[in-house]
């Protein structure tokens, strides 16, 4: 259980820190761009708490997968970014492929 929390936290972390990274301009912008590196710092040492008991790729599959379907949501609602139909389908298909790895998957912790 513990696992699935730090999972759960450096998923979080990892949204945070690449939504700063576009506001960072490039890494031109000071509180941005310390936001970025220390997202990713706390994102991935959680990641690497959760592999600890979690199977890698069920893991990187989840951890990924809800970071890039986040990411587009973030970027139609923060910063206005507009999607297609096929960009639909897409995030779709993403969301169904993490919930079919972890619902299929045979490891679990």
């Amino acid at each position: 259980m513990r696992a699935w929390i730090y999972l759960s936290l450096a998923i979080a972390s990892e949204i945070l820190a690449t939504s700063a990274l576009k506001a960072s301009q490039g890494m031109a912008r000071l509180l941005p761009s310390a936001v970025v590196m220390a997202g990713y710092l706390v994102s991935f040492f959680l990641l690497s708490l959760a592999l600890k008991t979690l199977p890698l790729g069920l893991t990187y599959a989840i951890w990924s997968g809800i970071g890039t379907a986040a990411m587009a949501l973030v970027g139609l609602v923060v910063w206005q970014e507009a999607m297609s139909a096929g960009q639909w389908i897409g995030l779709a298909l993403i969301i169904l492929g993490v919930v079919l790895l972890n619902a299929l998957g045979t490891a679990h912790a």
